[in-house]
């Protein structure tokens, strides 16, 4: 008793006896484990791993390859994209002209349009904001 009322601590083993109770638990251990299998588990582990290395060459290869496509393309792709801008801000333009002449000829010339003619061809444009289908 540790004269405390509480248990006695228990001394570690000695290490020569706890050296030799290890090498028992790991020779128990590899006697569980069949050797020829341990070496068919490495050797398929190694086939992963070239065929990972091989997979990851190909993707850093095909990467490099898209890089340098898109450099090439990405400079062209920016000049059409601010070209078509202009294009669509031109033919708001166009479009904001014409609804203005076609509501002059309305009011100048009401007898030449029916009736609710001239509120259906108002503004036939198509909308350039939605994706075609």
């Amino acid at each position: 008793m540790d004269g405390g009322g509480g248990q006695a601590m228990e001394k570690p083993p000695p290490e020569p006896a706890r050296a030799a109770a290890a090498e028992e638990v790991a020779a128990r251990f590899r006697s569980l484990v069949d050797p020829d299998d341990v070496a068919s588990i490495r050797q398929t582990q190694h086939l992963i791993m070239g065929r990972l290395q091989d997979s990851n060459a190909v993707l850093t290869h095909f990467n490099e390859y898209s890089e340098q496509c898109f450099a090439e393309v990405s400079s062209d792709f920016a000049s059409k994209t601010r070209l078509l801008k202009s294009m669509k801000a031109d033919l708001e333009h166009i479009f904001t002209k014409l609804r203005g002449m076609k509501a002059r000829l309305a009011a100048t010339y009401p007898d030449a349009f029916p009736d609710g003619a001239m509120s259906k061809t108002m503004d036939q444009r198509p909308d350039l904001e939605s994706p075609l289908d």
